[in-house]
């Protein structure tokens, strides 16, 4: 039974956006470090790991670099909300 108040966004659902895998130029590009930086991270447990798709095809799940992106921008706006102003 309706009641006639339904909207057309609650008639069709909404299904979430599959995730994208994005290439190491691309990963550089957004994150603005170089190959080197991002793996010596991948390494240390401080960026996103990799997924292998065969011997030459490396990718990372974008949605995964995203939240990385996030937790910096994060941390530098409370590194920046905590450090006293020095006046000159």
């Amino acid at each position: 039974m309706t009641t006639g108040l339904e909207t057309d966004a609650e008639a069709v659902p909404v299904e979430p956006t599959p995730d994208r895998l994005i290439r190491l130029p691309e990963v550089m590009a957004r994150v603005g470090l170089r190959r080197t930086a991002i793996y010596q991270r991948m390494r240390e447990g401080r960026f996103p790991k990799s997924r292998s798709l065969g011997p030459r095809c490396t990718v990372w799940v974008e949605a995964e670099i995203d939240d990385w992106i996030g937790s910096i921008v994060e941390r530098t706006d409370e590194i920046c909300q905590n450090t006293p102003r020095i006046s000159r």
